[in-house]
């Protein structure tokens, strides 16, 4: 289930980049991608919620990168609505790649995940 829950991620990282790009040419179809990217957010809340139900027990670390997940996903459907309404988004960005940062961290160190900082 770890490749299943990072796959949807990285695609809706893709997805998030692809919307950005489409709402600075004004295109139609930003719509249409924010909505597949707000499916793929559910996708990594179900996936990482699956994660954490196979787990025997967990410590709480996990329950951080539990919050810090949301966070990343807050901040990136927050850039995308103030951008799409012409506002101020450079806040939201230093906060999705802090906790983007923190994030691929603890998902990395923790030992339900691979062994990259381990």
């Amino acid at each position: 289930m770890t490749h299943a829950h990072i796959t949807t991620w990285v695609v809706a990282l893709i997805l998030f980049v692809v919307a950005i790009a489409l709402q600075a040419k004004g295109n139609e179809k930003t719509k249409m991608v924010h909505m597949m990217l707000r499916l793929f957010y559910v996708l990594i809340i179900a996936t990482g919620a699956w994660i954490l139900y196979t787990m025997s027990s967990f410590p709480a670390l996990y329950i951080v990168k539990v919050v810090v997940g949301l966070w990343v996903i807050g901040a990136m459907e927050m850039i995308l609505i103030r951008t799409a309404k012409g506002k101020n988004t450079n806040v939201l960005w230093l906060q999705f790649i802090v906790a983007f940062v923190v994030a691929l961290y603890l998902g990395f160190k923790l030992p339900f995940g691979f062994s990259f900082f381990s």
